[in-house]
């Protein structure tokens, strides 16, 4: 059943905030900014130290022995990820050869979802009613119903235990007769599901994390099946509470690295403009395939960042011209045309702002880039300020 809460607001009251949100807007643009000149800086640096690694590194063949002969030297070598540790979840007894172990924990809970809709009132007024709906699923952490809208769901959530999600790593992962660093370790994939049953589980230590009073045998609550470890009456048919913790392990694996040789381990390789690379794919891949992909990897980087950059940039001018719709909301059609004309201004002035600012960024690197960028930059005020002449006539 739905639960639906309405608000209003005066339009004094909608002025102020939009007033307010002026300074909030300047402070999106100002970190906006800064995000975009750091990114063309540190998008330009990488791709220097990509480009300078690729330079010196030498292909190695037989990982089987340290060589002293490559004290020092980037290479790139294939081979495979192997440990002898034997790493152990405490809490659950679950143990494992393998790179690492995982733990992920799951709570059966209400949850609260909203959906508002606002409609503008004649005078300046908005009035925005919120549906809230309540559903039970399995999330990442216990949903504190306490503050739920709806007094009929509040207080209804409950956990059987409390267990935080986990992930144990192999203290030593050879790699021929090397060891991998913890950067290299960490970026190991492949993680998959464990084969569990309860003698590979220690049913006493998980009894103590039960905490519900009610039951007088928590262990009839504990099920092992699968890759699962399931604390309730059903795994079919879970009840507020339910808890189902999943294991997973990253076996060991063929992995091929670019990384700088020290002793018998590895480091970063450092640029002489201060960046750092390595990198390491899972099977086997060329060291050409490699340093392709850390270029791919860099260029991908690099939009995304441009594209959430401009978004903020966007998004701050709405908020700097907002009062504008605000004071022509007295009368809602106004208020709404001027809206769109601000939307669409916030939006040409927000791309020419960014594109400036790439643009100068690139100055010192690409100078032709960066004037066609200005060029563009230049042609979308012009737009911009045709579309502000016209609207005011």
């Amino acid at each position: 059943m739905a639960y639906t809460e309405t608000t209003s607001k005066n339009w004094f009251q909608r002025l102020g905030e939009s007033f307010g949100g002026i300074v909030t807007g300047f402070v999106i643009i100002a970190v906006a900014t800064g995000l975009l000149w750091w990114n063309e800086g540190r998008t330009f640096k990488t791709a220097g130290a990509i480009g300078e690694a690729e330079l010196v590194t030498q292909d190695v063949k037989d990982i089987s022995k340290v060589d002293p002969a490559l004290e020092g030297k980037v290479i790139h070598a294939i081979g495979r990820a192997e440990t002898e540790n034997i790493l152990t979840d405490n809490v659950f007894g679950v143990k494992i050869q393998a790179i690492n172990l995982e733990r992920e924990v799951e709570y059966y809970q209400w949850t609260e979802h909203s959906h508002s809709e606002t409609r503008k009132k004649l005078g300046g007024g908005e009035e925005t009613v919120t549906t809230y709906t309540y559903e039970k699923e399995w999330v990442s952490n216990p949903v504190d119903s306490n503050s739920f809208k709806d007094p009929e769901y509040r207080g209804q959530n409950k956990i059987l235990a409390n267990v935080k999600d986990e992930t144990f790593w192999a203290p030593e992962v050879k790699f021929g007769a090397y060891t991998l660093p913890d950067f290299l370790k960490h970026s190991i994939s492949g993680a998959v599901a464990m084969n569990l049953t309860s003698a590979d589980v220690n049913i006493d230590s998980v009894k103590n994390l039960i905490s519900d009073p009610y039951y007088v045998k928590p262990e009839e609550l504990i099920k092992v099946s699968g890759s699962t470890v399931y604390l309730g009456e059903n795994p079919g048919s879970p009840l507020i509470g339910d808890v189902r913790i999943t294991f997973k392990q990253t076996p060991q694996a063929d992995i091929s690295i670019i990384a700088q040789v020290i002793r018998n381990t590895f480091e970063e390789f450092t640029a002489s403009n201060g960046y750092t690379f390595s990198r390491l794919s899972m099977g086997t891949a060329g060291m050409a395939k490699m340093f392709e992909g850390a270029r791919s990897g860099n260029q991908t980087m690099a939009w995304i960042l441009r594209i959430v950059g401009i978004i903020f940039v966007i998004i701050g001018l709405r908020m700097i011209f907002n009062p504008l719709s605000v004071l022509g909301d007295v009368i809602p059609l106004v208020g709404t045309i001027i809206g769109a004309g601000t939307g669409l201004v916030a939006f040409i002035l927000g791309l020419a702002w960014s594109l400036i600012v790439i643009a100068i960024a690139w100055v010192r690197y690409r100078p032709i880039v960066a004037g066609i960028l200005i060029a563009i930059a230049a042609v979308l005020i012009y737009l911009s300020y045709s579309k502000g002449k016209k609207s005011a006539a």
